[in-house]
């Protein structure tokens, strides 16, 4: 069963990546989509979980920077 969803998130992620690489906004939701997915099945697929929920994070976190740049929040 894990094999399986790893596969389907795996295709997933690289459907997204080609998205992103195109700069198609379906590919930046994509791929935000699929790394909060996996932050929230993270805790269920242990000890693998452990790992893909790290490299998940990170990749959002370098998404969002890229994404949102330097802009800054206005009150």
């Amino acid at each position: 069963m894990i094999l399986i969803m790893g596969a389907i998130f795996g295709v997933m992620r690289i459907i997204g990546a080609m998205g992103l690489l195109k700069n198609r906004m379906w590919g930046l939701a994509l791929s935000v989509i699929n790394c909060v997915i996996t932050m929230i099945l993270m805790m269920f697929m242990l000890p693998f979980g452990l790992q893909d929920g790290l490299l998940a994070c990170s990749a959002l976190v370098l998404i969002l920077t890229q994404y949102f740049g330097n802009r800054k929040i206005i009150a």
